[in-house]
């Protein structure tokens, strides 16, 4: 696909497991009534040439029509403030359906849409700037108003939600404060795009493997270094231990991001410094300019360009060099991989 164009809604049709069809259509549904800032089907996208295969998308203004960030970007845990704009101040139309778990078939894994979302459920809602096709956020327990913060609850059920699409090219996001996240309300983020994604590709060694039998691998050869976590016995496994150093990088105040691959089979976790490095004034001005917040979408791969000069120019070599600049250095990768793993030799059952 080296510097082929294609549409970003393109996806398999029939070929869907019953909550991805579910979704789809109600997805749809919400773009004919006009819900969305810009229509995603007009978005020009490309992947690039080279050897990561990048993939960048035009949306021209798309950070001056997306809800504003309204909390400062140093720190990771910051209370909730109702006065904020939170999930629970949408319209109802953007509400797709509640979230409600069962031990029935995936057909009945989700409830139809509620005209308000009842105490402690969760939600699934239309994202409306949206950067891929059924782009959607995940609220775990809207009303209870939680901070962006991973708990292992939390977690699980973005794991679930993996699962449940049974596909590989609809993956699940999570964003820290300082990690781009652009609302202080729990969520996650979800979207389907039919390419394999960078990171997906991307070279790995392992590190280790606990007790449970999840192992732990390093990225190689990738602009970003980050983890990626597979294996165990089970999903819950696998979550049990994302979501514990999920917990621990919170805690001490390591802005990150999360991409949850293959339908929950796989779990990259992406460290990186360039909030911080905006508030230093050590961010390179060619990058700024260009306006790309280094989510988690970006840090794997996919770039959401504001400009049309950048994407007429974009290359593997420039997008390289910006992920570098969001990523930690080797040095302190190092590190924070070295009090990562003694972390999780004292956690139980590993």
């Amino acid at each position: 696909m080296d510097g082929t164009s294609f549409d970003l809604t393109e996806h398999e049709g029939s070929n869907l497991s019953p909550f991805l069809r579910k979704l789809f259509n109600e997805w749809d549904d919400r773009k004919m009534r006009g819900l969305f800032h810009h229509d995603i089907s007009s978005c020009e996208t490309k992947v690039l040439p080279g050897e990561h295969n990048f993939v960048a998308t035009l949306i021209e203004g798309r950070d001056q029509k997306k809800r504003p960030t309204e909390f400062t970007m140093n720190q990771v845990l910051q209370p909730f403030v109702s006065e904020k704009f939170n999930f629970t101040k949408v319209s109802p139309l953007e509400v797709i359906f509640r979230f409600n778990e069962t031990e029935k078939d995936s057909a009945q894994y989700f409830d139809g849409v509620p005209d308000t979302v009842s105490a402690s459920s969760s939600a699934i809602l239309i994202n409306v700037s949206p950067i891929g096709y059924c782009h959607v956020l995940l609220t775990p327990k809207i009303q209870d108003c939680l901070q962006q913060r991973i708990d292992q609850e939390s977690f699980l059920i973005a794991m679930y939600v993996a699962r449940e699409a049974m596909n590989p090219f609809f993956r699940v996001g999570y964003n820290s404060l300082g990690g781009f996240a652009t609302i202080n309300h729990l969520h996650f983020q979800a979207y389907y795009l039919k390419v394999q994604y960078p990171v997906e590709k991307a070279t790995t060694e392992k590190l280790t493997s606990l007790g449970n039998g999840v192992s732990i691998f390093h990225l190689v050869d990738y602009p970003v270094n980050g983890f990626l976590f597979e294996g165990g016995a089970s999903l819950e496994d696998l979550s049990y231990v994302v979501s514990k150093v999920c917990i621990f990088l919170q805690e001490n105040n390591r802005p990150f991001n999360v991409l949850i691959s293959e339908s929950g089979k796989r779990v990259f976790l992406l460290p990186q410094c360039y909030a911080e490095k905006q508030l230093l004034g050590k961010a390179s001005q060619e990058f700024l300019d260009m306006r790309i917040n280094p989510a988690i979408w970006e840090l794997s791969g996919h770039l959401v360009l504001k400009r049309r000069k950048d994407y007429d120019e974009a290359s593997e070599a420039n997008i390289c060099r910006f992920l570098v600049e969001a990523a930690l250095s080797e040095t302190e990768f190092q590190e924070l991989n070295r009090c990562m793993l003694d972390f999780l030799t004292r956690l139980p059952w590993l």
